[in-house]
């Protein structure tokens, strides 16, 4: 399943990303793909308000990965700086998508194959100066009903 949603501000990027959030489980994987500046962070600051958790979310860039715990833990990973699959292999990141959170992967396509089949891709664009658009993607059966409940 494939769909689009837009948002016109960073508040509803962020809100989005809540309502979204709240309907995620330990084990969902999002891979997250978009240019600097695209809403990857803020979309990841509104699912974890989704999930409760009231850290201070921001990119990861220097660490590659932040660990928030919570009910749901939150791994939030940050490729970025890496270059390749094997550089992403030393991670040890199967740890953190087969664990006991929700992950998060930005600039997800530095890991492309090594991403999880049940997972739900989003790709942000910018389609202005605080427009965005999300193209949301799963062939996992119960994130495509997260999907149908965002479209509502």
């Amino acid at each position: 399943m494939k769909t689009t949603i837009h948002t016109n501000s960073a508040d509803q990027t962020m809100a989005l990303g809540r309502k979204l959030g709240s309907k995620l489980q330990p084990g969902d994987v999002l891979a997250l793909f978009g240019d600097l500046g695209a809403g990857k962070t803020t979309l990841t600051k509104g699912i974890a308000l989704g999930l409760g958790l009231a850290d201070d979310i921001h990119s990861p860039t220097f660490t590659l990965i932040h660990e928030h715990p919570g009910p749901t833990p939150l791994y939030h990973v940050d490729l970025y700086r890496l270059e390749s699959e094997t550089e992403v292999d030393f991670l040890g990141i199967d740890e953190y998508i087969y664990g006991d959170g929700v992950t998060i992967i930005e600039w997800a396509d530095r890991m492309k194959s090594l991403l999880p089949t049940h997972r739900l891709d989003i790709e942000l664009r910018l389609t202005g100066d605080t427009s965005r658009e999300l193209i949301l993607e799963t062939d996992s059966p119960r994130l495509k009903a997260i999907i149908e409940e965002l479209n509502n």
